[in-house]
């Protein structure tokens, strides 16, 4: 994920300062583009108020991070929780009621998917169970690549920031206008990730403990997870907890979540973090078989940063106490020149030695695939890079200006009780959809592109969007002998293979993505006027 969706102030910034001048496209026009655009969302492509990542036109098919059925939504974003954060934004923009009761069914949708235990799975089934279990037997279990679609674990995950976002939109609902119907489950999302904390303050990536899966090895959905942000992002929820309701509890939890970041920084000379920790001796640990039991270059320049914020969150200099090591380890273990691409780092080191481990595959579908580490940087994971961009001069240039900058602990946010910001939805984060380009990076706003996109929307009230990945259709499962062919850099194996992947094919269709970045635009134009 991106630094900037997971710093923990992120959502605390205002909205975007534009020229107030409108006149490429009248401000009329304009609201009026974004009432068709909802309202296509809202009644064609809403199932019981919630949305997927990507639709064919005439909605035959469909996606999240995989294809889903018709009777399924998405949690994960940029699915039903992003979405119904960029209906409140426009509620806020323009003070349209319809905005509001479409965010509200968004909400409900969350709330009707919301597990007993208070998180979300990364998807909900309106189809009821048999019809999950079907998903999961079919399209999940032959997704080659997508190793946590292959099993129905049955609990909640923390994974992509799925029930993260669905918490903190539920948060937003709630204190917009103190709508008691909210917060029984706001109550429970809460309740959630301070018990499923671990007392050393990490959490895992799934809680409770689900159904056993070790097919590609040990289960490490219990392991302590900085993977995908799941820390930051629970952080994040809790500062805005502590920041609006005030709740006693979620101080000494804040406390425990960045102490952990502590305590699993492993000893110099060798001071990163892995993706993920053993809860009994604070190692790293192994996860999906592509992701080898190792230090990881990007998780240590993520939580390097992250114990940055943390200073300026408390003013405590015990968080930037060993920055320093890690950001001399991340200098010791660079490329000697970076990549064409660009990027500086291996993602994997061995643990006590710092030799490269690149990561391969070889078979063509989940039957007869696997994946194997070696010394060989060439013919790489193409799904998965074995090469990470870390920007080491700007973490030193950060830590250096901090170290400068004494902050006093009285002043700090934790303290301090006020409104959460307006706009939620138009933030920079990266994402897994594939067809939204992987991010929703705020796109350029200025009354031109205002006018363009008021020209762009079709008759059928959407922006037409090239569908830049596909999938096969399921159609059984995978042979045990391997197909013909060479998978080892492709996104997909064989044509049993369902995983998603880019296609030179592209169909012109409706993308969630699309639909929050253009809104975004209109609604940034229309605050600024």
């Amino acid at each position: 994920m991106h630094a900037t969706r997971r710093a923990i102030l992120a959502g605390m910034a205002g909205a975007l300062a534009l020229p107030a001048d409108a006149s490429a496209a009248t401000r009329a026009e304009i609201l009026a583009t974004m009432k068709r655009a909802t309202r296509f969302m809202t009644d064609k492509a809403a199932v019981h108020g919630g949305y997927v990542w990507s639709y064919l036109p005439d909605f035959s098919r469909r996606w999240g991070e995989l294809e889903a059925s018709a009777s399924q939504v998405w949690v994960q974003p940029p699915g039903t929780g992003t979405v119904g954060h960029l209906f409140l934004d426009a509620y806020h923009a323009t003070g349209d009621e319809a905005y509001y009761a479409a965010a509200t069914q968004a909400a409900e949708c969350l709330m009707a998917g919301q597990l007993p235990t208070g998180g979300w799975n990364y998807l909900i089934d309106f189809g009821g169970e048999a019809a999950k279990a079907e998903w999961y037997a079919t399209i999940g279990a032959n997704a080659w690549r997508m190793e946590e679609f292959q099993h129905d674990w049955g609990n909640a995950t923390f994974d992509d920031a799925g029930s993260s976002e669905a918490m903190q939109f539920l948060l937003r609902m709630y204190l917009d206008k103190r709508d008691p119907k909210f917060k029984p489950a706001l109550d429970r999302a809460l309740d959630f990730v301070l018990k499923s904390q671990y007392p050393n303050g990490g959490w895992p990536q799934r809680w409770p403990a689900g159904r056993p899966f070790t097919a590609h090895g040990a289960d490490y959905t219990g392991y302590i997870t900085f993977n995908d942000d799941v820390a930051g992002e629970n952080i994040k929820f809790l500062v805005m907890v502590a920041q609006t309701l005030g709740d006693p509890r979620v101080g000494p939890a804040i406390a425990r979540a960045m102490d952990v970041f502590l305590i699993t920084q492993q000893p110099a000379p060798q001071a990163g973090w892995g993706l993920q920790h053993r809860v009994d001796d604070l190692t790293p640990a192994a996860a999906r078989s592509y992701e080898p039991r190792a230090l990881t270059t990007h998780t240590t320049a993520a939580n390097a940063a992250q114990l940055m914020n943390f200073y300026e969150l408390t003013g405590d200099p015990k968080y930037l106490a060993r920055v320093p090591e890690a950001l001399d380890w991340l200098s010791k273990v660079a490329l000697p020149t970076p990549r064409p691409d660009g990027r500086t780092h291996p993602t994997f080191l061995e643990i006590g030695t710092d030799r490269p481990l690149y990561v391969h595959r070889r078979g063509s579908n989940v039957v007869n695939g696997e994946y194997y580490v070696d010394d060989n940087p060439e013919k790489t994971l193409a799904h998965y890079s074995s090469f990470r961009l870390v920007k080491l001069d700007a973490l030193r240039a950060r830590y250096a200006a901090l170290k400068t900058t004494p902050l006093d602990k009285e002043a700090s946010p934790l303290t301090h009780r006020g409104p959460l910001p307006r706009f939620f939805a138009n933030q920079d984060f990266e994402t897994s959809d594939l067809n939204g380009g992987g991010t929703l990076a705020p796109s350029p706003a200025s009354p031109e592109a205002a006018a363009k996109l008021v020209a762009e929307l079709n008759a059928q009230g959407y922006w037409p969007t090239p569908l830049l990945a596909g999938s096969n259709r399921y159609s059984g499962p995978g042979s045990k002998t391997p197909t013909p062919g060479d998978y080892s850099q492709t996104h997909v194996g064989d044509a049993t293979d369902t995983s998603p992947y880019p296609t030179d094919r592209q169909v012109m269709g409706v993308s969630t993505s699309a639909f929050i970045k253009n809104m975004g635009v209109l609604i940034s134009v229309v605050d600024a006027g």
